[in-house]
């Protein structure tokens, strides 16, 4: 089944790229990605981390964190001990800074009860200023509920719920990070997977969460949650569930929320609707949706259920979602999409190059969307699952989209598309909007391609879309640490993430 290959993917492995202006046309100085500006590793790179599960960036492009769910440390908190290897798929999270053009580590941060399969760093997000960052770990096993303040360790939190999940909230003071939060739902149950997605607003003072394997309505339906910030105290706003909510929706797979924090997008990828004004519809198995809600004060509200213009069974539309910082653009990823079309506003009949992906992108005037671009590759292939991975730029007129298993040999910016040499390397494909009209900027691919690197497992832009980071979560290179060696594979595994920025 479709879903569970994406769960295996998950669990195993488990703001344009310039800088737009006003108008929203291309700008004048910038017109193009100018390249790769760092390679970076994790300071104990080592096999099977699969360090770029997760990435985020800060709207200036200057903080980095990076999620790899598999490290094994036992390591607690901050600038543990990152040699250890005694808690297989505990998970870290690292952050990096840029001063001029020069990343280097601030932080390797690790859960305040580390314990092995919690995976934290299944997800991360950053606020604006990159001083609030908050980590999910979709195996810890407590059964506490609620938000805790500060840390809480393995004592305390105890394994009663496996695989319940949870958030970790940290803040950064002068370059030193502690752990604001731990957090945690309000019903707390065993493999809810709380933590699968997160997403911060602007500020850094809204929080939302999915939780996947939620049952509050029917088994696996989804839910999320979200919470807010009040000085340092975080506490429960909403429990958000679909208007249609089924058993295996998967509703939190994705999330975002805007920059204002008022607009809230969820993805859904098992929701089986054939029809998209007709969400108790059940024909199409894992069709997907996205729902897009909208908070007046404290009060939240469903504003639209968004489906695809198209809709396909098993397209698993709302894999990866993104909203501009305003709201009013949506890019959705649905990986398994099955078109052949390449480009912008091709046929979306033609179902000839299974488990292509594509993404859609939607558009909000006076509370009501509508789609605006239906996306694909340039080189759209059967199995690149393109929209694996999306980012807007603040304004919403650029788009990075990551397709995990593109399969070209090609290395760099807009090198040759048409090669098919290096199964599941990966690419990144830039887009921008000028008035109405998207079209494809670039396409970007590793460094130092190979095969099964699934670079685009993951990307983030800038809010001002002048960096944009790629996570490659299967690369072998045992380099640590910033622009090490590339061509080492004696690390299966490890992964990287590769920085560029425009010019």
């Amino acid at each position: 089944m479709k879903i569970l290959r994406s769960l295996f993917l998950m669990n195993a492995a488990i703001a344009g790229l310039m800088l737009l202006n006003s108008c929203g046309g291309v700008p004048e100085n910038v017109s193009s990605i100018g390249g790769l500006q760092a390679y970076v590793k994790a300071s104990n790179a080592e096999a099977g981390d699969a360090f770029g599960f997760a990435v985020a960036l800060s709207s200036d492009g200057n903080t980095l964190a990076v999620g790899a769910n598999s490290e094994s440390s036992a390591a607690i908190g901050i600038g543990g001990n990152q040699a250890d290897n005694t808690a297989a798929s505990a998970g870290a999270v690292y952050v990096y800074t840029r001063s001029g053009t020069i990343w280097t580590q601030q932080a390797y941060i690790k859960a305040s009860n580390t314990e092995a399969g919690d995976r934290f760093g299944a997800s991360v997000a950053l606020s604006s200023d990159g001083n609030t960052l908050a980590v999910g770990a979709t195996g810890e096993g407590s059964a506490l509920t609620g938000v805790t303040p500060g840390n809480v360790d393995a004592t305390t939190a105890g394994n009663a719920a496996p695989g319940a999940g949870a958030v970790y909230v940290l803040t950064r003071s002068a370059g030193t990070w502690s752990q604001q939060a731990y957090v945690k739902a309000s019903n707390t149950g065993a493999a809810d997977n709380f933590g699968s997605s997160v997403a911060l607003s602007g500020d850094g003072s809204t929080l939302a969460v999915g939780a996947i394997g939620e049952d509050g309505s029917a088994a696996e339906a989804g839910a999320v949650y979200v919470y807010t910030r009040s000085g340092t105290t975080w506490t429960q706003q909403a429990y958000v569930k679909a208007s249609n909510a089924g058993a295996l929706d998967l509703f939190g797979f994705s999330v975002a929320l805007s920059g204002d924090s008022n607009t809230l997008a969820v993805g859904a990828i098992g929701e089986a609707s054939a029809v998209g004004g007709t969400p108790t519809d059940n024909t199409a198995p894992s069709a997907g949706a996205v729902y897009v809600f909208t908070r007046s004060v404290a009060t939240w509200t469903q504003q639209a259920y968004v489906k695809a213009s198209t809709i396909g069974a098993g397209d698993q539309f709302g894999f990866s979602v993104a909203l501009s910082s305003d709201g009013n653009t949506l890019a959705v990823g649905a990986i398994d999409e099955d078109s052949a079309a390449t480009g912008v506003g091709g046929s979306e009949t033609d179902n000839s190059a299974t488990n292509a992906g594509a993404v859609y992108v939607f558009t909000r005037s006076v509370a009501i969307w509508t789609q605006q671009a239906y996306v694909k590759a340039s080189n759209t292939g059967a199995g690149d699952q393109f929209g694996f991975s999306v980012s807007l730029s603040g304004d919403g007129n650029a788009l990075a989209v990551g397709a995990s298993l593109e399969a070209s040999a090609a290395t760099g910016v807009n090198g040759t598309q048409a090669d098919n040499t290096a199964a599941d390397a990966g690419a990144v494909y830039v887009y921008t909007r000028s008035g109405t009209i998207w079209t494809q900027l670039a396409y970007v691919k590793a460094s130092n391609t190979g095969a099964s690197d699934q670079f685009g497992f993951s990307v983030a832009l800038s809010g001002d879309g002048t960096t944009l980071a790629v996570g490659a979560t299967g690369e072998d290179s045992s380099a640590t640490g910033i622009d090490g060696n590339q061509t080492d594979n004696s690390a299966a595994g490890a992964g990287a993430v590769y920085v560029f920025i425009g010019s």
